[in-house]
């Protein structure tokens, strides 16, 4: 994978995004941001980035449960930021889906290399769906909306 790749950073912490937004754009990585579990979910379906950065504590819903939707319908590498520390809490987070775990205060060398370890990892090519289309049925999986289109006589 190569430089341009796009993160994703889903905390509800102003500074924490920015110090995010700007070491890792300084990389040559894109970087699109959100402040809720909601807000990333929805750029995830639209922005499908190629990494996700995910803060447990958002202020909308639990981290654990944006990671739980999030791979209903995304492969994308999720690594979680947060300031809980606990053995358990890591177990939980990666057994749900997380591809790694840093936890808050954090050195901007390492977590800069996991970024580039998990990109290294990711599958290239692989395109992810929010939406799909059965001929008049729209199954929106990020939003858990389904559409049924009338047709014309």
């Amino acid at each position: 994978m190569s430089q341009t790749a796009t993160i994703l950073v889903i905390d509800d912490e102003p500074q924490i995004r920015k110090f995010l937004r700007i070491s890792l754009a300084s990389q040559g990585y894109k970087v699109i941001e959100a402040g809720t579990g909601a807000e990333g979910l929805a750029q995830a379906a639209v922005s499908k980035p190629d990494l996700l950065v995910l803060d447990l504590g958002l202020p909308d819903m639990d981290g654990q449960q944006v990671l739980r939707e999030l791979r209903e319908w995304s492969s994308a590498p999720v690594l979680v930021l947060s300031v809980r520390a606990s053995e358990g809490q890591k177990v939980q987070a990666l057994d749900g889906g997380a591809n790694d775990y840093v936890t808050k205060p954090f050195g901007i060398q390492e977590f800069l290399a996991r970024v580039r370890a998990l990109l290294r990892q990711a599958p290239t090519g692989e395109v992810q769906q929010a939406a799909l289309n059965f001929g008049p049925l729209m199954i929106d999986l990020a939003y858990r909306r389904r559409r049924l289109w009338a047709r014309p006589f």
